[in-house]
């Protein structure tokens, strides 16, 4: 073999050295990625759980529960209900007229189905909300 064929050959060499370094660097920094990833997700969950806890339990799904988050989102979009720490919003009449709609077609499609005590609440909300609406677009 010739001098210049072993510089060659020692090049050939080097170059795959660092080839392999250049995997390894990547492959540390690829797990160091994928452990800082894991952590934000660990703390996302938690930040998830203690949310959740301070929430409390949530109710029951059931009519009464459909029923009032409809008025609520109603209420609210008449500016019947403020949320703390917010200054007051002006009455969205035409949202709190979607709310108003959802809530009597509700009342039409369960009409029959609702035993006494969900339809005699349903139809006094439904006229409570009604009210509110009209005092809201008469101011």
């Amino acid at each position: 073999m010739s001098e210049e064929e072993k510089k060659e050959e020692k090049k050939e060499e080097k170059k795959e050295e660092k080839k392999i370094i250049v995997d390894e660097d990547w492959k540390q920094e690829a797990q160091k990625e994928k452990e800082i990833l894991a952590a934000q997700e660990d703390a996302e969950k938690k930040e998830a759980q203690t949310q959740q806890s301070q929430r409390g339990p949530l109710p029951k799904g059931d009519f009464a529960a459909l029923l009032s988050m409809l008025v609520t989102q109603a209420f609210y979009a008449l500016g019947a209900l403020q949320v703390e720490g917010r200054e007051k919003k002006e009455p969205d009449l035409e949202l709190a007229k979607y709310n108003i709609d959802m809530l009597e077609t509700l009342a039409e499609k369960t009409k029959g189905n609702l035993t006494e005590q969900e339809e005699k609440v349903l139809d006094t909300t439904l006229n409570q909300v009604r009210m509110a609406y009209v005092d809201a677009a008469g101011q």
